[in-house]
């Protein structure tokens, strides 16, 4: 978990009350965060990776001092309008694509407020831009820069300019090797044969994202009083939450918030956008999750000392909170405004003997032989997308959609694990190889003959990915894992459209087919972006276990 630093006397301000320091440290653990340390000056603390919105004195303090009923209820900020707009042009559409800035006016930095914006800059980075790969910011000086702005890619021999923390201007391949900020994330423009930029209308580059802003044109000073705020990447929803974080905090420290107009050619977007998104309240779903007999009123009350409003029967949730993504985090919320202090502990009414479930013993034993053979084992999200399960896989297996997909990321729960190794894998190219994975994890699909509609199950996925990595390698890694479990097993030619022809076959057992195991296709290898052969397998565990 990210760990902060708050300057206690900014955030006690931005609060509106000053607590006792053992009050203060029983209320900020009660929030949901780890307090690691509070001094006289400061206020050291870990926050949760769901609430990037909370990574700063502004945010910290906005969500404190509702949750203590100091300033509850719903922060409604104003956003006016700039007519200023940024031009995105075509060059960054397979590189980064969107953008979402905005400009914040009438500032007054001094040397702390400059460090809270460094804070969290940095800490948005690493945690909700996973380290600038899904999400960039930059924040520039207004007065330095000549409107309208220009987003568009060139190629690195194009591009020059001088770097932050450098005293002489650099092409663009000269700082992914010299500078230490490039050397550290060159690997998120490796093989781009054009560089993003943001330059302004005379030719001022600005910065070159993810990578690092320009030293004259990208450092905030004392002096400044009006910024333009940018993030890019390549889902706008992710970008537009990250941009309300940042200028929701900048309205903290007392700057005024303009839109701009995004100019993508054949449609316009006007960032930021702070309207609160709705929900519908499920008071009887909340109660029984949380085995509480809450009242609407009580239900109401309790939400808005966690920074919502509500209006009837309809909830509004902030435009800077990224993890409100179904009503179970809404519950959650509701629990840590009733206190968790406050529930009392019950001692089941029914009698059992623990026992571990034999099937979780049966996964574990596979993981251990696999891991024995060098694998690495993995953790993927049930959450992704229909590009990686589908699209960049060659196939159209049926997928099950969300309905209220808050993210282009997060559309459809899986229903093949091999995509999400893949995925693994085109995230991990800066690492040297061979990269073996490997990974038991749930998927789904729909059978209506079932209570919810939803058939699941835990499958196996297996990669083996370097420059030798081929059919023969994987079958070695089947045989010594069927071997150890004492099981028979057969491969079948099959044709499968994410595998080389004549290089895939399923696997059969006891006349099932369990799965399939292959060579993967170059069109796949090329959309992960992946340079080097990759063997795969996947295996139905469930079906596996009852055989044995």
């Amino acid at each position: 978990m990210p760990t902060i630093t708050l300057n206690r006397k900014v955030f006690e301000r931005l609060v509106g009350k000053k607590l006792p320091t053992e009050k203060l440290k029983d209320r900020i653990s009660m929030l949901g965060t780890d307090l690691e340390k509070v001094t006289d000056n400061e206020i050291i603390v870990e926050v949760f990776p769901n609430r990037p919105d909370m990574l700063s004195e502004q945010g910290f303090a906005r969500a404190f001092s509702s949750f203590i009923g100091v300033k509850k209820g719903l922060r409604k900020y104003k956003v006016r309008e700039s007519n200023e707009q940024v031009i995105v042009h075509p060059q960054v559409k397979n590189i980064r694509p969107f953008t979402a800035c905005a400009i914040v006016k009438n500032l007054k930095f001094t040397d702390e407020s400059i460090r809270e914006i460094v804070q969290i800059q940095e800490k948005l980075h690493i945690t909700y831009g996973r380290n600038r790969k899904r999400c960039a910011i930059g924040v520039y000086p207004l007065d330095k820069i000549s409107l309208p702005i220009h987003y568009t890619a060139k190629k690195p021999s194009e591009i020059k300019f001088q770097p932050l923390d450098k005293d002489k201007e650099l092409k663009a391949d000269e700082i992914l090797k010299l500078h230490p900020t490039g050397i550290e994330y060159a690997h998120l423009l490796k093989d781009a044969v054009l560089f993003p930029i943001f330059h302004d209308s005379r030719d001022n580059i600005l910065s070159m994202p993810p990578i690092i802003n320009s030293e004259t044109a990208g450092k905030i000073t004392e002096d400044t009083k009006d910024v333009f705020v940018e993030c890019s990447g390549h889902d706008l929803t992710v970008l537009e939450i990250c941009l309300n974080i940042i200028v929701t905090a900048l309205a903290d420290m007392g700057g005024d918030i303009y839109s701009m107009k995004i100019n993508y050619g054949s449609k316009q977007v006007i960032t930021p956008n702070l309207t609160p998104r709705k929900i519908k309240m499920d008071s009887s779903y909340y109660n029984k999750l949380l085995g509480l007999n809450l009242s609407n009123s009580q239900i109401k009350s309790f939400l808005l000392r966690m920074g919502y409003d509500v209006q009837g029967s309809t909830i509004l949730i902030p435009a800077y909170r990224a993890d409100i993504l179904h009503q179970v985090d809404i519950a959650g919320d509701i629990a840590i405004a009733y206190g968790y202090e406050n529930f009392k502990e019950k001692i089941p009414d029914v009698a059992t003997i623990a026992e571990e479930d034999s099937l979780e013993n049966f996964k574990e034993k596979v993981i251990t032989i696999l891991l024995g053979l060098g694998f690495l084992e993995t953790s993927t999200y049930h959450i992704t997308s229909e590009t990686i399960q589908n699209e960049k896989m060659n196939n159209k297996f049926p997928l099950i959609k969300l309905s209220n997909a808050l993210s282009q990321e997060f559309t459809v729960i899986r229903s093949k694990m091999l995509p999400c190794l893949m995925q693994v894998l085109s995230e991990n190219l800066h690492h040297e190889y061979p990269q073996n994975l490997c990974e038991i994890g749930r998927v789904f699909k729909e059978e209506k003959t079932t209570e919810t509609g939803i058939n699941e199950n835990e499958n196996l996925a297996i990669v083996i990915a370097h420059g030798n990595s081929d059919f023969s390698e994987l079958k070695k890694v089947l045989s010594t894992l069927m071997s150890a479990l004492s099981i028979k097993y057969i491969i079948k030619p099959t044709v499968h459209n994410s595998f080389i022809k004549g290089r895939v076959g399923n696997i059969i057992i006891n006349k099932k087919e369990l799965g399939y195991i292959g060579e993967l296709h170059p069109q796949v290898l090329t959309n992960f972006n992946l340079g080097v052969p990759v063997a795969a397998l996947e295996l139905n565990i469930n079906e596996l276990f009852k055989l044995v």
